[in-house]
């Protein structure tokens, strides 16, 4: 079935009818990367493309590499629900979603194949391209919805995207022993924490306390850029990962403005 053009030379259409207008921005400044959680990616396509799930997302890429483009770029699809970034809570009109298929966590998660990858590798590139997407704005649906969603998962490649240039990403600081911060903890340090991961954009109440909503964004964090252990605890060297990450941020802002 066709509809329009894809945007994304190599792309199939497949027409979803679930999508409307970007509501306050005229182009996306963000990728949204998640994974399908079904058992098929064929059965994904269809509930993505069917008015009754009121779910969509711009772009489907199957176990074999088939790219299939549901939404225009241009329109607002419905895939991130609840979500937030550096306070902006309307992350639909300001993204483009790609559903990765895999069974994800209740349905016996698994490796991401190669080709599927290097498929959303060039989608992502192409995408980047269009758009001058910052790298910093390639972000996991578990970036946004903390808590909410986990997906794609702590399996997901992110080193290898990055490598082909897309994503931010910093070499992960060794796990060692020693104190860290965790549910209960309050004071300048949890402080520190949570004004840390706001400014890399994450929706965290900056209070002093680690509470419950601290231990979600900090797995969140974890999942996506310290992968070796997920548990919600900032140890340090989930620490001395977000500050690589920031000052990496503030490095090319530097060189981009020079």
């Amino acid at each position: 079935m066709s509809g329009f053009l894809p945007d994304q030379p190599g792309a199939e259409v497949r027409v979803s009818p679930n999508f409307g207008p970007r509501r306050d921005r005229p182009r996306p400044d963000m990728i949204v990367l998640h994974y399908t959680g079904m058992a098929s990616g064929a059965g994904a396509e269809a509930w993505l493309c069917d008015p009754a799930s009121e779910v969509s997302s711009h772009y489907l890429v199957h176990e074999d590499g088939r790219i299939i483009q549901m939404v225009r770029e241009s329109d607002r699809a419905w895939h991130a629900g609840k979500s937030s970034w550096f306070g902006h809570t309307d992350i639909n009109s300001c993204s483009v979603g790609i559903e990765i298929v895999n069974p994800g966590h209740s349905l016996g998660y698994k490796a991401f194949p190669k080709r599927q990858v290097d498929a959303v590798i060039e989608l992502c590139s192409g995408i980047v391209d269009r758009y001058s997407i910052p790298a910093a704005r390639v972000l996991a649906h578990s970036d946004v919805a903390p808590g909410r969603k986990i997906d794609p998962g702590e399996k997901f490649p992110w080193k290898a995207l990055f490598a082909a240039g897309v994503g931010h990403l910093v070499p992960a600081a060794p796990i060692v022993p020693g104190a860290a911060l965790k549910t209960g903890d309050t004071g300048s340090d949890v402080e520190a924490l949570q004004s840390m991961l706001a400014l890399y954009g994450y929706g965290v109440e900056i209070s002093g306390a680690y509470d419950r909503q601290t231990e979600i964004v900090v797995g969140a964090f974890q999942r996506h850029f310290r992968r070796r252990r997920v548990d919600g605890v900032a140890d340090n060297s989930t620490i001395r990962t977000l500050e690589r990450l920031l000052a990496s941020v503030k490095a090319a802002a530097i060189k981009q403005s020079r």
